[in-house]
């Protein structure tokens, strides 16, 4: 190791910072941070183009700390660089009401890109951003004018290159060849059980040369010069990095480093002491030298004048392209195109209709020229999925311009790599497979709910009407798993003019992701000359049709079987009966109406109630009450052509209409 005294007083620095803030708040990770302090010092001060007063530059360089349980490693970083992170945060490490929580989030602390810590997500996360990048460096550099240029950094230890998640993202970079991606592995040989010996032999050097990526190999992670060598031979390569870096975990504690013991627990006062005095470090917590303080400030005029720089290049871009520097800064604040919402297509009525896959897959292609920045593709089910952007090729290594994406088999990494588009901002992803396969994304599509991402989740083929594929297809229980994640918008939309609105609804929300479940099967347009108009889609449930003066029994359903309702209201007011057919294709959104709304929908004095749908009754008796009725499959489907599958599990009129007889008396 030949680092500087002043570089080994800033890594250390870093490294007590880190330890001192887990040992305080007697809960969290140092080993992390203390062994992989000399990397991150190197990114931060030798690489990393930031602007600490202004975290939100667009064209900074990007940094995921993807193994987010080694937070007080960024944490202590943010401080001493000069972000808005008081050295009183870093001593509130984990506590109620801190900004400093245990794995980094997303918009709570600045500087932090991304929410990490489920392992792997911040590799495709880090990954998205460089999507993002390529994609807009595409669209709006000029020759003679780059103003769109930059790297993302990523630091992941072992057990993130354990998740599959990362080995799905890992293989789709290095098949795009995004080469401004710089992963470090902390290469420290230790997780929670013990050595890596135990569970994780592979060569991973190979692996990631399979994937197409240059791997490096720094044998010292404290060697500044070393690292700093490395970084510079990344940057000149067009094929994504990775450089391995052999560390220490828990660096320089006696007793610890080196051992599964340093990784997920405090120090302790006494081996916190000893390491201090082995690293010749002043026993007292906190401790920042003052010339090692006004080194790492170095970075606030640094980042100044880089930010200052660019916003002369962006004059100039602008004096000579002012309708693509204008474009540029309306896709930076994340506000939609004016008058967007007129090119939402209004189908008509068409007792025939067609699978609300196909409606969603004809809004986008009539989105797409009023909102360009709405780009995505699916899990290798683009022609299932209704995803294609006409007129656009799919984004590969020499068309970044595409708007298309071929993901690949790769549901939870395509879900992780769309979050990390949405993180870098820009533009507008979304992501699709079956409805089905969102449990394979259901790990990204969590963190971007909580990551208040808008990105729009496309899951098709919703319901037991898919037919033949059978149960291993079929989502019975799905749609009741996306309805519990918090911050998540999930709507089921009964036919065309629904899904227009269902998307509209989508791209209007800014602060969390929506999922869409779409059908398969051929869904009638309903005529709304007879019935209401979509635009009750917004408020998640609205009256879709009474038959009769005073509704005796409401009858409420999502998409596939709002038409299966309306036709069993039909026949039960043919009998003299009067009912109120609901169509509900949003549970979130109609909670959040005002009591008065939600009473003009459902009546509390109209207790006899039907829901329908084609899956769990799970979560429907809020909806119902103990005086209704659920119709729906509390337990797996068949393989059949899709009508015979919905006639034999009783989604039939007359099954409607029995239950509703019952109710009624």
């Amino acid at each position: 190791m030949s680092n500087s005294t002043t570089q080994e007083r800033a890594i250390n620095t870093i490294r007590f910072l880190a330890a001192d803030g887990v040992q305080k708040a007697n809960s969290g990770h140092p080993g992390l941070p203390m062994g992989a302090a000399a990397i991150a010092y190197t990114i931060w001060t030798k690489h990393l183009r930031h602007n600490p007063k202004n975290p939100h530059w667009f064209d900074r360089d990007r940094f995921v700390l993807s193994g987010g349980h080694g937070s007080m490693l960024l944490y202590s970083l943010l401080h001493l660089t000069g972000y808005n992170l008081p050295l009183e945060q870093l001593k509130q490490f984990r506590q109620w009401g801190s900004i400093t929580p245990g794995h980094p989030e997303v918009g709570m602390t600045p500087g932090v890109e991304a929410t990490t810590g489920p392992l792997g997500q911040g590799i495709c996360n880090g990954i998205g951003m460089a999507v993002a990048e390529a994609h807009m460096a595409a669209e709006f550099n000029k020759p003679d004018h780059t103003i769109i240029d930059h790297t993302t950094y990523i630091i992941a230890g072992d057990g993130d290159l354990m998740e599959g998640v990362a080995s799905e993202a890992a293989s789709f970079a290095g098949h795009q060849k995004l080469g401004k991606v710089i992963l470090f592995y902390d290469d420290n040989g230790i997780t929670i059980d013990g050595s890596t010996s135990l569970a994780f032999t592979e060569d991973r050097a190979k692996r990631f040369e399979a994937y197409g990526w240059q791997v490096l190999k720094v044998d010292d992670g404290n060697d500044v010069a070393k690292i700093d060598k490395a970084i510079k031979k990344a940057k000149k390569d067009p094929r994504p990095s990775m450089i391995m870096c052999k560390t220490i975990i828990g660096y320089g504690l006696p007793n610890k480093q080196g051992t599964h013991k340093a990784h997920g627990e405090p120090a302790g006062e006494e081996e916190l002491a000893a390491a201090k005095a082995k690293l010749g470090w002043p026993n007292e917590s906190f401790y920042i030298p003052e010339d090692v303080a006004k080194e790492f400030k170095k970075c606030v005029s640094r980042g100044k004048r880089m930010e200052a720089e660019w916003n002369k290049r962006f004059e100039a871009y602008k004096a000579e392209f002012p309708a693509e520097a204008d474009e540029l800064k309306r896709r930076i604040s994340g506000e939609l195109p004016k008058d967007w919402e007129k090119a939402l297509p209004v189908f008509e009525t068409d007792a025939k209709g067609m699978g609300s896959r196909v409606a969603s897959g004809k809004v986008i292609n009539a989105l797409s020229a009023a909102i360009p920045e709405l780009i995505g593709g699916s899990a290798d089910l683009a022609p299932s999925n209704n995803t294609w952007i006409n007129g656009s090729p799919a984004f590969q290594a020499d068309h970044r311009e595409g708007k298309n994406f071929h993901f690949g088999v790769r549901e939870h990494g395509m879900a992780a790599i769309v979050n990390g588009m949405a993180l870098h901002g820009g533009i507008r992803p979304y992501g699709a497979t079956f409805l089905v396969f969102a449990d394979y994304c259901r790990g990204a599509m969590r963190v971007g709910a909580l990551s208040h991402l808008p990105t729009v989740w496309i899951l098709t083929h919703d319901s037991i009407g898919l037919g033949e594929d059978g149960p291993t297809h079929q989502p019975v229980e799905t749609l009741a798993s996306l309805r519990i994640i918090p911050n998540m918008i999930t709507l089921r939309p009964a036919d065309a003019n629904e899904v227009a609105e269902a998307w509209r609804v989508a791209l209007m929300n800014k602060k969390r992701p929506t999922s869409l479940a779409l059908s398969r099967q051929n869904l009638p347009t309903l005529d709304r000359s007879i019935v209401a108009s979509a635009t009750g889609v917004q408020k998640g449930a609205y009256v879709l049709k009474d038959f009769g003066a005073k509704p005796e029994i409401i009858l409420m359903a999502s998409g596939s079987e709002v038409n299966l309702v309306l036709k069993a209201a039909e026949k039960l007011n043919a009998e003299g009966k009067s009912v109120r057919v609901v169509s509900f294709p949003s549970w979130e959104l109609f909670k959040e109406q005002s009591e008065e709304y939600k009473e003009s929908v459902l009546p509390s004095s109209i207790t006899k109630r039907v829901a329908v749908e084609a899956g769990l009754t799970f979560g429907w008796e809020k909806w119902v009450g103990d005086k209704g009725v659920v119709i729906g499959l509390d337990h797996f489907g068949a393989s059949a052509p899709g009508n015979v599958v919905m006639e034999k599990f009783g989604f039939t009129v007359d099954h409607v209409v029995d239950e509703a007889k019952k109710l009624i008396g």
